[in-house]
């Protein structure tokens, strides 16, 4: 019996991430771009997978219950407001809270794994549904991410150097981290001249959307590593979970979200126009 080499197994495990992406990044796209119910929908099983994957990798013996009221939350937001989903999150993070049958300290690991599973939906749902942008802002954060991630793949590959984070996630590099910001400042200078809109602030953007984003990938990294685990699930072929692909993605879009919450709320205490 002849022993696959490894870079046979990794050239095949590029070509099933390659075309995983390529079914995957159209299905979001219309996602994103059509909004509504199937947007709602969508982000709604997500945050339910993602609440089963947060609840397997930290050996939580709810992870039904904690699936179920990650989805619930979304719904709540389409549902309802802003105000419900908020509502429905502390609710859902007690409950889990409150039934889990271990130490308090694991009880508040599954009660955050329900902030984290549907708040990251969340973020790009309300993003889709602001005042500000909407579809546009929506499209530009998931474009602006990918070309972080492109951009820190390459440039990591290419140039090498120290890690970025030895500890947590040994093969990140600090070359790619810098190319994943070059790559989305100039998605920010594309996004500007696409929407009329200063370029030095949607500059700013890209760069902060980059870090914001690494940063979400290195948290679920040292998630991944106090749990000793490789793949939080594997329900996308090549990339593993859900949330080994959209850590990043997530926590940009509650980032981004979060601002133009408060700038909305800032427009409307002074009676300006969001426009």
């Amino acid at each position: 019996m002849v022993a696959s080499r490894p870079g046979s197994h990794k050239s095949k495990e590029l070509a099933l991430r390659v075309v995983s992406a390529l079914v995957l990044i159209p299905f979001a796209l219309f996602v994103v771009a059509t909004g509504g119910l199937i947007l709602a929908i969508a982000c709604a099983v997500f945050a339910a997978i993602m609440g089963y994957e947060w609840a397997r990798m930290t050996a939580s013996p709810i992870m039904p219950a904690t699936a179920v009221l990650s989805a619930a939350c979304v719904i709540g937001a389409y549902l309802g407001d802003w105000s419900v989903a908020f509502i429905a999150l502390l609710v859902s993070a007690a409950i889990i809270g409150l039934i889990h049958p271990s130490r308090p300290g694991e009880r508040a690991v599954a009660a955050f794994g329900v902030f984290y599973s549907a708040g990251l939906p969340l973020g790009l749902f309300f993003l889709r549904d602001g005042v500000w942008y909407g579809q546009a802002a929506a499209l530009i954060l998931m474009g602006t991410v990918w070309a972080s991630d492109t951009g820190a793949y390459f440039a990591g590959r290419g140039f090498g150097g120290p890690p970025l984070s030895p500890r947590d996630s040994p093969s990140k590099t600090w070359s790619g981290a810098i190319g994943a910001v070059v790559c989305s400042a100039l998605c920010g200078l594309i996004a500007a001249g696409l929407l009329d809109a200063s370029r030095i602030a949607w500059l700013a953007a890209g760069v902060m959307i980059s870090v914001v984003a690494q940063w979400g990938d290195l948290f679920e990294s040292s998630l991944k590593r106090r749990y000793g685990v490789k793949d939080t699930s594997g329900f996308l072929p090549g990339h593993g979970g859900v949330m080994d692909r959209v850590d990043g993605l997530g926590m940009a879009a509650v980032f981004c979200a979060g601002l133009l919450a408060l700038a909305e709320g800032i427009h409307a205490a002074l009676g300006l126009s969001a426009g």
